[in-house]
């Protein structure tokens, strides 16, 4: 089963925290975000198996867009 972390906001992709194939807890940082000079990282939120890293650095997101997709297990 797959989970997709989502932005929350309007902002700049500054890092990308994980990579493919990367086991993650939850709570773990997947990507940091900017927005208004402020940097935002952003959590993964289920256990499971960085499958596919949507963004890249200096990507504009904005709320709801796909930032990194984890198959649960």
């Amino acid at each position: 089963m797959s989970h997709v972390v989502v932005a929350e906001l309007v902002a700049n992709v500054l890092s990308i925290e994980v990579a493919v194939g990367q086991r993650l807890a939850a709570d773990d940082p997947v990507v940091v975000l900017e927005s208004m000079k402020m940097e935002i990282p952003v959590l993964a939120d289920v256990v499971g198996v960085v499958s596919e890293i949507v963004v890249a650095v200096g990507d504009v997101v904005r709320d709801g867009d796909p930032l990194v997709v984890i198959t649960t297990q």
